[in-house]
């Protein structure tokens, strides 16, 4: 079996049949297609019967009590049989040619990681081209699996979070690029997202940010001593741009607090930002708004970053897919 694809679903029925419909028009033809209902009460188990049906030899699907996207991945990897894996999530699409493309660019470079480019659809009907690849920074492309084909030995005790955290793909995906000798990059945006939609990471609960510094730890414990340029760089983007960002753009109760445990964490983590090297490789306008929030600042981080996020002349090269500076 040369490629399993992984979709964790739950509560589906409105877009699975798209999704499905992508994958099964894949102009690859020797791959299974492995789908966790992760506790769905709607009609999501009938379709995935009716999909069964029609293709009986490639698609196999369990159900299970809700547990959570991170443990329907880790069910569904423990059973794939192909030599690559691929990531989908049931409200997401690909283009038909994607798996080929990213199959044949890993073979040909002998990649353990290969990515693609994707978009963004809002629900008013734009989309959004996400840079998500930077050369000479591979961590950057971390926090987003479903963009990326994985050689089955790079995942070889690499497993996503259970306990239903945010940000498991974040975890996920810096190990495998820790790990990883040889990332191939296609640049062509092959992978489409809703985004917009209610989710994980657009709602009003501050508190659940929180799960981000969970999530730093394991990547702690995981990249240094060794990796600590990659591991700065992600504390940097995920909880000192990206995560207070969002915190402060809420209107909720528990957003001071929520904002005081984060800083107080990149403080420890970071003691002397000015000569962490991985902050002064950043962009002028992500350095200033990281080193506002990095002072407590939070609420002049906000009142900048509507200025420079209206002005033509900014341009973000980091591919943070929250933050909008």
């Amino acid at each position: 079996m040369l490629l399993t694809i992984i979709i964790p679903a739950w509560n589906a029925e409105k877009t699975l049949d798209e999704c499905l419909n992508s994958i099964f028009a894949q102009t690859v033809s020797d791959f299974e297609v492995r789908i966790v209902n992760d506790g769905s009460t709607d009609g999501t188990e009938d379709l995935l019967r009716q999909w069964q049906a029609r293709y009986p030899c490639q698609l196999f699907f369990e159900t299970v009590e809700n547990g959570g996207q991170g443990r329907a991945r880790n069910l569904a990897l423990e059973k794939a049989r192909g030599q690559f894996i691929g990531f989908v999530d049931s409200d997401d699409w690909i283009e038909p040619d994607m798996y080929e493309k990213l199959l044949a660019v890993s073979q040909k470079e002998n990649a353990d990681l290969t990515l693609c480019e994707v978009t963004a659809h809002f629900p008013d009907g734009s989309t959004d081209q996400e840079r998500i690849y930077r050369p000479d920074r591979p961590m950057a492309s971390a926090g987003f699996a479903n963009n990326k084909l994985f050689r089955r030995e790079l995942l070889d005790g690499v497993r996503f979070a259970e306990e239903k955290l945010w940000y498991e793909d974040l975890e996920f995906t810096a190990i495998a690029i820790h790990r990883a000798k040889k990332i191939a990059h296609l640049d062509e945006s092959l992978y489409h997202y809703r985004r917009g939609l209610p989710s994980t990471m657009n709602n009003r609960n501050a508190e659940k940010n929180l799960d981000l510094l969970t999530v730093m730890q394991h990547l702690e414990d995981e990249l240094l001593p060794n990796a600590r340029d990659d591991f700065e760089f992600l504390v940097l983007n995920h909880v000192l741009l990206d995560a207070m960002n969002r915190v402060q753009a809420m209107d909720v109760p528990e957003k001071r607090n929520v904002l005081w445990m984060l800083r107080s964490w990149v403080h420890e983590k970071i003691p002397q930002l000015s000569v962490c090297e991985s902050f002064r490789r950043e962009s002028r306008n992500r350095r200033i708004i990281m080193r506002l929030h990095y002072l407590g600042l939070s609420s002049l981080a906000a009142l900048i970053l509507k200025i420079i996020t209206t002005s033509e002349l900014v341009v973000c090269s980091d591919p943070i897919r929250v933050s909008t500076c």
